[in-house]
């Protein structure tokens, strides 16, 4: 079975880079684009987008996903769950905490579900 996680920033990790967005959005508006033209305005474009990113994720509640992760689930073979169970059990009777009756008993419906 597959299980789908998408990834967000945190809020605490979006500020930054909500505040460093404005401060190069307003670099680019007052400095490089004066200086540089058609690259001023590529560089503050691309701080804008950052700071929109960064101000989505900061002041809404889901945010905007980074990335998706897709786990596949393993399932245990049987036999290995056959022996952690049998091994468990001569731990609860090697403890003393169940009697040789009950230890029979229980081995004998681990042993009968293979």
């Amino acid at each position: 079975m597959k299980k789908k996680y998408t990834v967000r920033p945190t809020k605490m990790q979006s500020l930054p880079g909500f505040i460093v967005g404005i401060v190069f959005v307003l670099l680019g508006i007052f400095a490089v684009i004066p200086s540089s033209g058609a690259f001023g305005i590529i560089w503050t474009l691309v701080a804008g987008l950052i700071t929109v990113f960064n101000g989505i994720n900061v002041f809404s509640e889901d945010g905007i996903p980074m990335g998706t992760v897709i786990t596949e689930e393993t399932e245990q073979k049987p036999e290995d769950n056959t022996r952690e169970r049998l091994e468990k059990l001569e731990a609860l009777y090697r403890d003393g905490l169940i009697t040789k009756i009950e230890y029979e008993q229980k081995r004998r419906e681990i042993l009968n579900e293979l």
